[in-house]
């Protein structure tokens, strides 16, 4: 099976180049991928012969004529610009000429994209952005980051189902660990969306551990987090930068005296496998789920490497059928929610 991917080739901050040499190195490491850009056929055409890849009749361009800059109002740019590269490449998922989009545009454009283009799967009320964070015991999927800063408890109930469905696929957890980000970790702390949305996971049959505290989080005793977006996205920052700021105390207190750069240099394997750990490279980008197809959001800072592993992620939902799992998943739960529903309604 060929797993065909269309990349907006003109989002992020690196530029083209980048992002081409990322779309390179994809299909150089998979016999069992092609790649769409999309943007300025001009400028993507030269990238490409610059970078003389043995696989360029797996690597295709579309010509664009927008971009959606990263300051845009994302729902207005997507409406206005419909020959933007992020639209486009939606569209053509929705034509069924690929199976899954990558973009390190303006995320809340490629989120507004996909939605208006592909819509919502079935029964899911918001789609949302699942995060990867790095842990002691292995990687955690956190839902959402953000996508939704306002939630009802039936939201996040639902992301806590996605998420564990995508941590199934992704990293092979059977019945992933799930975790309610919380204040407290007594089931009665936290405001009335953390107390609502206890009580749902609690009445549910998925492997629900209870409430989790911000220090828990790279602990690794859960598989999945689940919190709304303007939470998920403080944590999300609040990690990047943590992890920036330590390296560089790192560099700034090795270079102080001659015997730390000495225990740098026999320690230099263990340092480059901690920064690899804690680099968002090395999963590439945060899956939109709930969505009817596969799309996939990095960052904009993203490196060729970034778009690499970004690409290989959405090849691998593809070949995985995440939604099928979403969607079998959220049947054996679908009771409590249904209940859930009709408990606002009445109140």
């Amino acid at each position: 099976m060929t797993v065909r991917i269309a990349l907006d080739a003109m989002g992020g901050d690196q530029g083209p180049e980048v992002l081409v040499a990322g779309a390179v190195q994809a299909v150089n490491a998979r016999d069992d991928l092609e790649v769409t850009l999309l943007g300025d056929e001009e400028v993507l055409h030269a990238y490409l012969r610059a970078q003389s890849s043995p696989n360029q009749d797996r690597l295709h361009i579309v010509h664009t004529t927008q971009v959606v800059g990263m300051d845009e109002s994302p729902f207005e740019a997507v409406r206005k610009k419909k020959d933007s590269s992020v639209a486009v490449a939606f569209k053509l998922h929705k034509q069924g000429e690929v199976e899954a989009v990558v973009s390190a545009g303006n995320s809340g454009a490629t989120m507004a994209a996909a939605i208006r283009t592909l819509g919502r799967l079935k029964k899911i009320s918001r789609p949302g952005i699942a995060g990867i964070f790095p842990t002691l015991k292995g990687p955690l999927v956190m839902m959402d980051v953000g996508a939704n800063v306002d939630c009802r408890p039936q939201h996040l109930f639902q992301f806590g189902i996605m998420a564990a469905a995508f941590s199934q696929v992704l990293f092979a957890n059977q019945r992933p660990r799930i975790g309610l980000l919380s204040i407290g970790e007594e089931g009665g702390k936290g405001n009335i969306l953390v107390k609502k949305s206890h009580e749902l996971f609690s009445k549910s049959s998925l492997n629900y551990k209870g409430n989790v505290e911000g220090r828990d989080i790279f602990h690794g005793d859960v598989d999945v987090i689940v919190c709304d977006g303007f939470v998920g996205n403080v944590c999300l920052k609040l990690s990047e930068g943590l992890a920036e700021a330590v390296l560089s105390m790192l560099r700034e207190e090795i270079s102080k005296d001659f015997k730390a750069k000495v225990g740098y240099v026999l320690a230099r394997d263990a340092f480059g496998r901690f920064r690899k750990r804690v680099d968002y490279a090395e999963y590439g980008g945060a899956p939109l789920l709930g969505l009817n197809g596969t799309g996939i959001v990095c960052h904009g800072r993203s490196n060729a490497t970034a778009i690499k592993n970004a690409i290989n992620v959405a090849a691998e939902l593809v070949c995985e059928n995440v939604n099928d799992h979403i969607l079998r998943l959220l049947d054996e739960v679908e009771p409590v929610l249904v209940a859930a529903a009709a408990g606002e309604e009445t109140s």
